[in-house]
């Protein structure tokens, strides 16, 4: 495996439902090397999404660690993990997630200047025009189609200087030619930036994509291997 860059070790997530408590992950183990492209497949919940809310440090475990290029991350404060994943690590979500009152630009330029990444690369507008929107730049995200506004998400994402960028289900609201579009994107920016992609999917025509896949079931892995 590559260098690594991101590693869960024996990571278990409860969560408090109603009178009861949810096991949302059951002592996982998983490192993500640079570069690597990591697909995590399984039933809707199965943990996917709690694991990449875990290995972005969105999500704490209750027990187990999630380390960052070496470091703990899981036993930082909150402020401390949102500075290191302002400075590594970012999101594309189901659903779009942009500011409504904020054009396609403003979204991307505040990414950037939340990150404040001294790290060189492209402008909001240089992002903006490589994922095929320098025409709707001026836009509200209400004026956008569903594969525009996740276009943006995707060039929010990239204004961070990510070296690890983790999606969930980043065409799940989107019809399936859209949808392939957008992936196409993803791993066409991948190949160029050299970041590490970790997506999360229910959809094994996707997991086929990726150069590993990591299936969960009953917040546990069950199965991982290497596609040819």
């Amino acid at each position: 495996m590559n260098d690594q860059l991101a590693r869960c070790l024996g990571v278990t997530v409860e969560h408090i439902d109603g009178d009861g408590r949810v096991l949302a992950l059951r002592g996982v183990d998983l490192r993500i090397g640079e570069r690597e492209r990591l697909a995590l497949v399984g039933r809707s919940g199965s943990g996917k999404t709690t694991l990449l809310h875990v290995l972005g440090g969105l999500v704490s475990p209750t027990d187990g660690s999630v380390e960052w290029r070496g470091t703990p991350l899981s036993t930082l404060d909150a402020a401390a993990r949102a500075r290191t994943r302002a400075s590594g690590i970012a999101y594309v979500f189901q659903g779009a997630n942009l500011f409504p009152h904020l054009t396609a630009f403003e979204n991307v330029a505040f990414a950037a200047w939340v990150s404040r990444s001294e790290r060189p690369g492209p402008a909001p507008l240089e992002l903006l025009t490589m994922v095929g929107l320098a025409g709707r730049v001026d836009n509200l995200p209400a004026e956008l189609s569903g594969g525009e506004a996740q276009r943006v998400a995707i060039a929010r994402a990239l204004a961070q200087r990510p070296d690890l960028l983790l999606c969930d289900e980043p065409t799940g609201q989107l019809d399936s030619d859209t949808g392939e579009r957008v992936l196409d994107l993803i791993d066409a920016l991948q190949r160029t930036f050299g970041f590490a992609l970790v997506t999360a999917t229910h959809d094994a025509d996707v997991a086929a994509r990726y150069e590993r896949e990591v299936e969960l079931d009953d917040g546990q892995i069950v199965r991982e291997g290497a596609f040819a």
